[in-house]
Protein backbone atom coordinates (compact mmCIF):
# COMPACT_ATOMS: atom_id res chain seq x y z
CA UNK A 1 0.00 0.00 0.00
CA UNK A 2 1.38 3.39 -1.05
CA UNK A 3 1.12 5.87 1.79
CA UNK A 4 0.28 9.48 0.91
CA UNK A 5 3.04 12.08 1.15
CA UNK A 6 2.40 14.80 3.70
CA UNK A 7 4.48 17.94 3.36
CA UNK A 8 5.38 20.40 6.08
CA UNK A 9 6.54 24.01 6.00
CA UNK A 10 8.86 25.36 8.69
CA UNK A 11 9.74 29.03 9.15
CA UNK A 12 13.40 29.35 10.20
CA UNK A 13 15.13 32.63 11.03
CA UNK A 14 18.04 34.06 12.99
CA UNK A 15 20.57 36.86 13.36
CA UNK A 16 23.52 35.02 11.80
CA UNK A 17 24.16 31.89 9.74
CA UNK A 18 27.10 30.11 8.14
CA UNK A 19 26.47 27.33 5.63
CA UNK A 20 30.12 26.61 4.92
CA UNK A 21 31.31 25.98 1.38
CA UNK A 22 33.32 22.72 1.40
CA UNK A 23 35.85 24.01 -1.15
CA UNK A 24 37.12 26.60 1.38
CA UNK A 25 39.82 24.76 3.34
CA UNK A 26 41.02 27.40 5.83
CA UNK A 27 38.58 30.29 6.25
CA UNK A 28 34.86 29.74 6.57
CA UNK A 29 32.81 31.21 3.71
CA UNK A 30 29.06 30.70 3.69
CA UNK A 31 26.87 29.80 0.74
CA UNK A 32 24.48 32.58 -0.24
CA UNK A 33 21.52 30.69 1.24
CA UNK A 34 20.65 27.73 3.45
CA UNK A 35 21.65 24.38 1.99
CA UNK A 36 19.29 21.38 1.87
CA UNK A 37 21.54 19.46 4.28
CA UNK A 38 21.34 22.33 6.79
CA UNK A 39 17.55 22.39 6.37
CA UNK A 40 17.44 18.66 7.06
CA UNK A 41 19.47 19.26 10.23
CA UNK A 42 16.88 21.75 11.48
CA UNK A 43 14.06 19.27 10.91
CA UNK A 44 15.94 16.40 12.54
CA UNK A 45 16.54 18.60 15.58
CA UNK A 46 12.76 18.72 16.00
CA UNK A 47 11.94 15.13 15.07
CA UNK A 48 14.08 12.19 13.97
CA UNK A 49 13.58 8.44 14.00
CA UNK A 50 15.72 5.75 12.33
CA UNK A 51 12.67 4.57 10.36
CA UNK A 52 12.28 7.84 8.41
CA UNK A 53 14.34 10.07 6.15
CA UNK A 54 13.65 13.78 5.70
CA UNK A 55 13.52 14.96 2.08
CA UNK A 56 13.80 18.69 1.31
CA UNK A 57 11.47 19.85 -1.47
CA UNK A 58 11.92 23.62 -1.57
CA UNK A 59 13.72 26.40 0.27
CA UNK A 60 12.14 29.85 0.21
CA UNK A 61 14.52 32.74 0.92
CA UNK A 62 12.50 35.51 2.57
CA UNK A 63 15.08 38.29 3.03
CA UNK A 64 17.83 39.84 0.88
CA UNK A 65 21.20 38.08 1.04
CA UNK A 66 23.57 40.03 3.29
CA UNK A 67 27.12 39.06 4.27
CA UNK A 68 29.31 40.18 7.14
CA UNK A 69 32.88 39.34 8.19
CA UNK A 70 33.96 38.37 11.69
CA UNK A 71 36.89 36.62 13.35
CA UNK A 72 36.15 33.51 15.38
CA UNK A 73 38.15 31.52 17.91
CA UNK A 74 38.52 27.93 16.75
CA UNK A 75 40.51 24.89 17.85
CA UNK A 76 43.42 24.26 15.47
CA UNK A 77 43.43 20.45 15.73
CA UNK A 78 41.31 17.49 16.72
CA UNK A 79 41.86 14.29 18.67
CA UNK A 80 43.00 11.49 16.30
CA UNK A 81 40.50 8.69 15.80
CA UNK A 82 43.25 6.20 16.61
CA UNK A 83 43.60 7.69 20.08
CA UNK A 84 39.86 7.49 20.62
CA UNK A 85 39.80 3.82 19.61
CA UNK A 86 42.74 3.06 21.89
CA UNK A 87 41.09 4.67 24.92
CA UNK A 88 37.81 2.88 24.21
CA UNK A 89 39.67 -0.42 24.13
CA UNK A 90 42.12 -0.09 27.01
CA UNK A 91 40.82 2.83 29.05
CA UNK A 92 42.48 6.09 29.95
CA UNK A 93 41.55 9.69 29.21
CA UNK A 94 41.53 12.09 26.32
CA UNK A 95 42.04 15.82 26.49
CA UNK A 96 42.30 18.78 24.15
CA UNK A 97 43.39 22.01 25.86
CA UNK A 98 41.67 24.90 24.15
CA UNK A 99 43.94 27.57 25.58
CA UNK A 100 46.97 25.84 24.10
CA UNK A 101 45.40 25.05 20.72
CA UNK A 102 43.30 28.12 19.94
CA UNK A 103 43.59 30.17 16.79
CA UNK A 104 41.59 32.94 15.17
CA UNK A 105 40.10 32.50 11.71
CA UNK A 106 38.14 34.86 9.53
CA UNK A 107 34.60 33.90 8.56
CA UNK A 108 32.19 35.35 6.02
CA UNK A 109 28.71 34.89 7.49
CA UNK A 110 25.15 35.67 6.54
CA UNK A 111 23.23 38.09 8.74
CA UNK A 112 19.53 38.63 9.36
CA UNK A 113 18.34 35.49 7.56
CA UNK A 114 14.87 33.99 7.20
CA UNK A 115 13.72 30.93 5.27
CA UNK A 116 10.75 28.65 4.81
CA UNK A 117 11.66 24.99 4.34
CA UNK A 118 9.16 22.71 2.61
CA UNK A 119 9.85 19.03 3.23
CA UNK A 120 8.40 15.58 3.65
CA UNK A 121 9.70 12.30 4.99
CA UNK A 122 9.89 8.79 3.61
CA UNK A 123 9.89 5.45 5.39
CA UNK A 124 13.20 3.62 5.11
CA UNK A 125 12.58 0.69 7.43
CA UNK A 126 10.05 -1.11 9.55
CA UNK A 127 6.31 -1.18 9.08
CA UNK A 128 5.44 2.19 10.58
CA UNK A 129 2.65 4.39 9.27
CA UNK A 130 3.61 7.82 7.94
CA UNK A 131 0.56 9.37 9.61
CA UNK A 132 1.96 8.43 13.03
CA UNK A 133 5.23 10.25 12.36
CA UNK A 134 3.38 13.20 10.83
CA UNK A 135 1.30 13.66 13.97
CA UNK A 136 4.33 13.35 16.26
CA UNK A 137 6.32 15.89 14.25
CA UNK A 138 3.41 18.35 14.13
CA UNK A 139 2.90 18.07 17.88
CA UNK A 140 6.60 18.62 18.67
CA UNK A 141 6.92 21.52 16.21
CA UNK A 142 3.81 23.22 17.57
CA UNK A 143 5.01 22.93 21.17
CA UNK A 144 8.58 24.01 20.35
CA UNK A 145 10.11 20.70 21.44
CA UNK A 146 13.60 19.76 20.20
CA UNK A 147 16.11 16.96 20.63
CA UNK A 148 18.68 19.76 20.51
CA UNK A 149 18.25 23.43 19.65
CA UNK A 150 18.17 23.96 15.85
CA UNK A 151 21.01 26.00 14.41
CA UNK A 152 21.91 27.77 11.18
CA UNK A 153 24.99 25.96 9.89
CA UNK A 154 27.13 26.36 13.03
CA UNK A 155 25.93 25.54 16.54
CA UNK A 156 26.60 29.05 17.88
CA UNK A 157 24.06 30.48 15.41
CA UNK A 158 20.80 29.38 17.00
CA UNK A 159 17.68 29.26 14.85
CA UNK A 160 14.15 30.35 15.69
CA UNK A 161 11.67 27.82 14.31
CA UNK A 162 7.90 27.68 13.92
CA UNK A 163 5.51 25.47 12.01
CA UNK A 164 3.75 27.26 9.14
CA UNK A 165 0.04 26.60 8.89
CA UNK A 166 -1.76 28.11 5.91
CA UNK A 167 -0.14 30.60 3.54
CA UNK A 168 3.65 30.89 3.43
CA UNK A 169 5.31 34.16 4.52
CA UNK A 170 6.01 36.48 1.60
CA UNK A 171 9.53 36.93 0.26
CA UNK A 172 11.28 40.22 -0.48
CA UNK A 173 13.15 38.73 -3.45
CA UNK A 174 12.12 38.75 -7.09
CA UNK A 175 13.82 37.62 -10.29
CA UNK A 176 16.17 34.76 -11.12
CA UNK A 177 19.58 34.25 -9.49
CA UNK A 178 22.08 31.51 -10.35
CA UNK A 179 23.63 30.33 -7.07
CA UNK A 180 26.12 27.96 -8.72
CA UNK A 181 26.89 24.47 -7.48
CA UNK A 182 25.55 23.77 -4.00
CA UNK A 183 25.78 20.82 -1.65
CA UNK A 184 22.47 18.99 -1.61
CA UNK A 185 23.27 16.35 1.02
CA UNK A 186 25.38 13.32 1.79
CA UNK A 187 24.44 9.96 0.33
CA UNK A 188 24.91 7.71 3.36
CA UNK A 189 24.10 4.63 1.26
CA UNK A 190 27.25 5.28 -0.77
CA UNK A 191 29.82 5.88 1.93
CA UNK A 192 28.75 9.47 2.75
CA UNK A 193 29.23 10.60 -0.84
CA UNK A 194 28.50 14.34 -1.26
CA UNK A 195 25.79 15.16 -3.81
CA UNK A 196 25.79 18.60 -5.47
CA UNK A 197 23.23 20.34 -7.66
CA UNK A 198 23.05 23.52 -9.71
CA UNK A 199 20.94 25.83 -7.56
CA UNK A 200 18.73 28.50 -9.11
CA UNK A 201 16.62 30.87 -7.05
CA UNK A 202 13.45 32.09 -8.77
CA UNK A 203 11.46 34.76 -6.92
CA UNK A 204 13.14 33.61 -3.71
CA UNK A 205 12.40 29.90 -4.20
CA UNK A 206 14.93 27.11 -4.74
CA UNK A 207 13.64 23.77 -6.03
CA UNK A 208 15.67 20.94 -4.49
CA UNK A 209 16.14 17.79 -6.59
CA UNK A 210 15.70 14.40 -4.93
CA UNK A 211 18.91 12.61 -3.99
CA UNK A 212 17.78 9.48 -5.82
CA UNK A 213 17.04 11.44 -8.99
CA UNK A 214 13.28 10.90 -8.66
CA UNK A 215 11.47 14.01 -7.56
CA UNK A 216 8.40 13.44 -5.44
CA UNK A 217 5.10 14.44 -6.96
CA UNK A 218 4.02 17.99 -6.10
Amino acid sequence: MIQPIQRFAIHVWGDFACFTRPEMKIERVSYDVMTPSAARGVLEAIYWKPEIRWCIDRIHVLKPIRFTNIRRNEVASKIPTGSVASVMKSGGSLALYIEEDRQQRAAMLLRDVAYVVEAHFELIGGSDILQKHSEMFRRRATKGQYFHHPYLGCREFEANVELVEGDLPKTELMGVKDLGWMLNDLDFADGMKPIFFRATMTDGTIEVPALNGKDAAS
